[in-house]
């Protein structure tokens, strides 16, 4: 824009222009009124939109893009004496650049496919002549209080009201009236608890008629413990909640408990502030408590992969964009996930800015490749009481072991005399090692081999080895634990568990016959219980020696033979581990052998390594040390303290047991951070970058960035939440607003950036941003502040006027009317069935599913296999969410996958959605326990039914018509299946709820038609 002026337009052409800037009267500006120019030209309002969306990709933040060196997106670069002439449109060369008729001067440049509109231009055109007021985007300016609210005309006393209803006045428009009281009860039902009201809560708010009647009902609603369910459900969408990982195998991972955090903590009303520490830094608050460290299961909700040829550090790129993409959107309503790969085209975020804010969460602890951790136990309250009982009595019974005594001490002398010095055992060395099934045996460098690979179902290790010792007495089969094993070992079952069938040795002295080698006795450290040594060397293979619950450590058994062995010549020895149990994949994962010629080797069984060095020491020279390590020792085999012994063995099973009962949650651990590098263009094979510290955006604040320190996430936690930062309060009272009325007082809820949208009120949203700060981030009293208005508590029903003017409702001269979210649409329905079950919190669960749906699901496949009894009724909230594949009858309604945050759920109406709710099982069920209900309880004549059903789904009577049509259906229904009883009884028969014997088929077929129909009516399904 700095070369030639462009030739003036032709007289016609500014001529139209300028009468677009006279025709229309200020007076009748409006939102909804798309011809409208303002009396004054607001920059933020009229002008920014305009600038963003043809300007900013060639004139903006993205300096890489940016064309002629312009900045048109900051008050510099656009004010600048080529580019803008206060009160001089004609002079000024933006302005002329927009109607030049020379295509090579005209912006926007026409290859880029954008072109203003007459009255875009006339905007700008009276912009600078009003003076070209310049002003920094709304959203990054801290909110403030406007300086008066005004009065009302029609006497309203609430702030929200006021403002409202001036902005109306302005546009020439009225408030609606108040909706009638079953509406009001209906509403805020389903807005703050998300289910309908029962007809008693209907029949009793109608007829009070006191003052204050629906400000109890506001506080009764604000009360229930389902009001945390309903505002978790958006909170959940947010932070991509999900019951399995997503990528590539979307396996399940553990994080339910979560859930119930965020819903607890709405019902709690816990501030705002604390809730965000919590999630992004729980881990790092000082003395964390349990809540706490499952509040920051939100670092690990992203989606990751297990697939074995996946490369780390493009995950780790990939879980690090994700984490910014989540937070600036959820806490910022900003799109920083633009700047992957370059600055930002419309806003000033940058690269940098990007990976700096990705830094914060470089200490989050994970695997980039791999299954994820079962994740830290929760306990309930019940559940925490039982476990300080057991860890009181444990305590109290290892103090009891520890106890020293004088009979003690005597007991112990007498063991070590009885020992008769150190057993020696000579090393078994491998010659070579064979396998019947192809596991891979993996030769350590301690001497011991350890299975790998592709582990066999049933096994048998053959090692072939050879020793010049004579008289050897025993073989002692050491097995030792490891970190690569599952649960560190030390066998290959998934929890640490073998089963050794069958221990077998032969020898061949010299160049003589290979023989059997009779074994006389065996004994272990440890047996499992029904699982003893003695079962390793009685031939039979359907059993064996185990170790179970002692896993994760080593263990040894000795085997004695029956006579000495070997006469000094070379003697060959092959021993066969047999792993052929019943239990797959039961093999002992690491393992090492050794000989000895003591005539007595199982005195020192089970001796560790360290005691068995002290007990070599004379004891006049052993330290305190040792003497300490020695008494601790011999009270694990005292035979006078077995009792206690068993008694604490006893007590930590009841705890392992109670712990292994306990719902998990994948939580936050943090580590030694991850460098984070500038990845060009988002490329994380290119490691040339800049390293980066944790900081945040540049252009907001630098209050995080940890002032002489790295920056951890506790500080970007109290970044998003201090007072200075400008977006994250308006970026929740904006969320709570679409919440009550459909649509946010600025439409784009997940960018209030420069492509978001202005707000149709803006002081209404700072004024709302300031109450929620300054009554400490408390989200009931700004729910209760909303819902108690009158602008919510209008008729949704427009007029012809406000159709015509503002068909959108943006003016909110009446309340929205729109589809309840998919998850409410099923709670509806079993809430008027009378199936539901109102249980707050706990797992996820499985209501009915097509079959096949999860055909394609593999490592591993994958049968989907529905609850069975309450768990079948529980509310949308907590139904499984397999991110790859969605509940169907969720995703008809518009149900996120949670592959991504989503800040506003699309709401279509697609034929899918009735037959949903016509066929899908959980509808069908529901539709034949209303029908029950319907005809124990609604009386005896078809009216009286009617009426009762009318009342429990829609709260109110039938009209004439519907009453006559859903008679007519109800009459033919009855016949059919009179006539055909065995469709009757198929209809009867779906889902699991048990058809009652009691009702006749027929009759009650009949009126699952009547209730299909009314669970399936457009009322029943909308939120008025």
């Amino acid at each position: 824009m700095k070369s030639r002026r462009p030739t003036r337009r032709s007289a016609p052409v500014a001529a139209w222009i300028g009468l677009a800037c006279l025709l229309v009267s200020p007076a009748v500006a409006s939102a909804g009124d798309a011809g409208a120019i303002p009396e004054v030209v607001e920059f933020n309002r009229d002008i920014r939109p305009i600038l963003s969306d043809n300007c900013y990709a060639c004139h903006g933040p993205d300096k890489n893009a940016r064309k002629g060196d312009l900045r048109l997106d900051t008050k510099e670069g656009l004010l600048s004496e080529d580019s803008v002439v206060a009160g001089k449109p004609d002079d000024s060369e933006l302005y002329q650049r927009l109607i030049a008729d020379d295509p090579a001067l005209r912006m926007p440049a026409p290859k880029t496919g954008k072109s203003l509109a007459t009255r875009q231009i006339a905007l700008i055109r009276r912009w600078i002549e009003q003076g070209a007021k310049w002003e920094g985007h709304w959203s990054y300016i801290a909110p403030r209080r406007p300086k008066a609210i005004p009065d009302d005309p029609d006497g309203a006393s609430h702030p929200i009201d006021r403002l409202v209803r001036a902005r109306l006045r302005e546009a020439g428009l009225h408030p609606s009236a108040e909706a009638d009281r079953v509406t009001l009860i209906r509403r805020l039902s389903f807005d703050l608890v998300g289910l309908p009201p029962s007809k008693a809560e209907v029949d009793a708010f109608v007829a009070d008629r006191s003052t204050d009647a629906y400000e109890r009902l506001v506080d009764r609603l604000l009360a229930s413990p389902h009001f945390g369910e309903r505002m978790a459900l958006g909170w959940l969408d947010l932070v991509r909640f999900a019951d399995t990982i997503g990528y590539h195998s979307d396996n399940p991972m553990n994080v339910a408990p979560y859930r119930d955090y965020v819903i607890k903590s709405f019902n709690e009303n816990k501030p705002f502030d604390r809730f965000t520490v919590e999630q992004l830094a729980g881990d790092l608050l000082p003395g964390a408590t349990t809540e706490q460290e499952v509040a920051s299961a939100y670092n690990r909700l992203l989606q990751t992969t297990e697939e074995g040829g996946a490369q780390a550090k493009e995950y780790e790129a990939k879980y690090a964009a994700d984490r910014v993409r989540n937070a600036s959107t959820v806490w910022l309503a900003a799109t920083m996930g633009c700047c992957e790969c370059h600055d930002h085209k419309y806003d000033p975020f940058t690269t940098r800015d990007f990976y700096s804010f990705a830094a914060f969460f470089a200490d989050v602890r994970e695997a980039a490749v791999g299954r994820r951790e079962p994740g830290m136990p929760v306990p309930d309250p019940g559940r925490a009481e039982a476990l300080r009982t057991l860890d009181e009595r444990i305590a109290a019974t290892k103090a009891r072991l520890d106890a020293s005594t004088p009979e003690l001490a005597g007991s112990q002398g007498r063991w070590e005399a009885s020992l008769g010095g150190e057993v020696r055992w000579q090393p078994l060395g491998f010659e070579s090692v064979g396998t019947d099934s192809g596991t891979m045996l993996e030769r350590l460098g301690d001497g011991s081999l350890r299975a790998s690979g592709n582990i066999a179902v049933k096994e048998a290790y053959r090692i072939t080895a050879r020793s010049s010792s004579k008289d050897v007495t025993a073989i002692r089969l050491e097995i030792l634990a490891d970190p690569k094993l599952p649960a560190n070992g030390p066998g290959a079952a998934e929890n640490g568990n073998f089963v050794l069938s069958e221990f077998r040795v032969a020898t061949a002295v010299g160049d003589g016959p290979i023989r059997p080698l009779k074994l006389g006795t065996a004994v272990a450290d440890h047996s499992q219980d029904g699982y003893p040594i003695a079962k390793a060397i009685d031939g039979r293979a359907d059993t064996g020696w185990a170790i179970l619950p002692q896993v994760g450590k080593g263990h040894e058994a000795i085997f004695e033979a029956d006579g000495p062995v070997g006469d000094g010549d070379l003697t060959t020895w092959i021993v066969t581990l047999d792993h052929r149990s019943t239990f797959p994949r039961h093999n002992i994962g690491r393992f090492r052998l050794w000989l000895t010629t003591d005539p007595n080797p199982s005195r020192s069984l089970g001796l560790p390594d360290d005691v068995r060095a002290i007990l070599a020491v004379a004891p006049e020279s052993r330290t305190d040390a040792q003497r300490g390590r020695l008494a601790a020792h011999y009270r694990s085999v005292a035979p006078e303290l077995k009792p206690l012994r068993e008694e604490l063995a006893r007590l930590e099973t009841q705890k392992q047991a109670l712990i292994d009962a306990m719902p998990k949650v994948l939580v936050t651990v943090a580590g030694p951070p991850r460098t984070m590098r500038v990845l060009p263009r988002g490329n994380w094979l290119i490691e040339t970058g800049p390293v980066v510290e944790p900081a945040v955006p540049a252009f907001l604040a630098t209050s995080a960035n940890g002032e002489g320190r790295r920056a951890t996430r506790l500080d970007l936690a109290r970044w998003l939440t201090a007072r200075e930062n400008p977006l994250p309060a308006r970026v929740v009272v904006n969320r709570l607003w679409k919440q009550f009325f459909g649509t946010g007082l600025s439409k784009t809820v997940d960018d209030l950036g420069s492509q978001g949208e202005w707000p149709t009120h803006p002081e209404l949203l700072d004024w709302l941003a300031v109450e929620f700060l300054d009554r400490g981030w408390d989200v009931k009293h700004m729910v209760r502040l909303i819902v108690t208005s009158e602008t919510y508590r209008q008729s949704s029903r427009p007029t012809a006027e406000q159709k015509e003017r503002d068909p959108y409702n943006r003016l909110l001269a009446r309340q929205g009317r729109f589809r309840l979210d998919a998850e409410l649409v099923r709670d509806n329905a079993l809430a008027v069935s009378g199936l539901l079950v109102p249980v707050v919190g706990g797992p996820s669960v499985k209501p009915y599913q097509p079959s096949g749906y999860w055909d394609q699901l593999n490592f591993p496949t994958r049968t989907y296999q529905a609850d069975r009894g309450p768990s079948q009724y529980r509310r949308g909230l907590y139904t499984h969410r397999q991110r790859t594949f969605p509940h169907p009858s969720l995703l008809a309604f518009d149900a996120p996958s949670r592959e991504e945050c989503v800040a506003d759920r699309s709401r279509s109406n697609i034929p899918q959605q009735a037959l949903a709710l016509l066929d899908d099982p959980t509808y069908v069920e529901a539709a034949r326990a209303f029908a029950e209900r319907i005809v124990r309880d609604g009386g005896a004549t078809v009216a009286d039914r009617l009426d009762f059903a009318f009342g429990r789904c829609l709260s109110r009577r039938p009209s004439d018509a519907e009453a006559r049509l859903l008679a007519d259906l109800l009459s033919k229904h009855a016949a059919h299946y009179a006539a055909d009883r065995d469709a009757a009884r198929k209809l009867l028969a779906v889902g699991d709820r048990p058809a009652p014997a009691d009702i006749d088929a027929a009759e009650l077929a009949s009126w699952i038609s009547v209730a299909r129909v009314l669970l399936n009516l457009h009322e029943t399904i909308t939120r008025d």
